[in-house]
């Protein structure tokens, strides 16, 4: 089996506190979309925690342009 090529995909956050902001990411080593994503909030002790929804784009290759993320919580450490 060839080893999958790593890359990058651009993660759309649909609602929450991020609703309309964007990040680009990596793939999983698997060569999928992360699963679920922790951001760091403006405060160090504060991360927001999105969760990956159904909304997919893609552009000139078979693997996602474009993933929607949508708000899960606030994680206060």
């Amino acid at each position: 089996m060839a080893p999958i090529e790593s890359g990058s995909y651009t993660a759309k956050f649909t609602d929450g506190p991020l609703e309309g902001k964007t990040i680009r990411t990596d793939f999983t080593p698997a060569g999928d979309p992360q699963a679920r994503l922790t951001i760091p909030a403006s405060s160090d002790s504060k991360q927001y925690l999105y969760r990956r929804a159904s909304g997919v784009e893609y552009g000139d290759s078979d693997r996602p342009s474009a993933v929607d993320y949508r708000y899960v919580e606030a994680i206060v450490r």
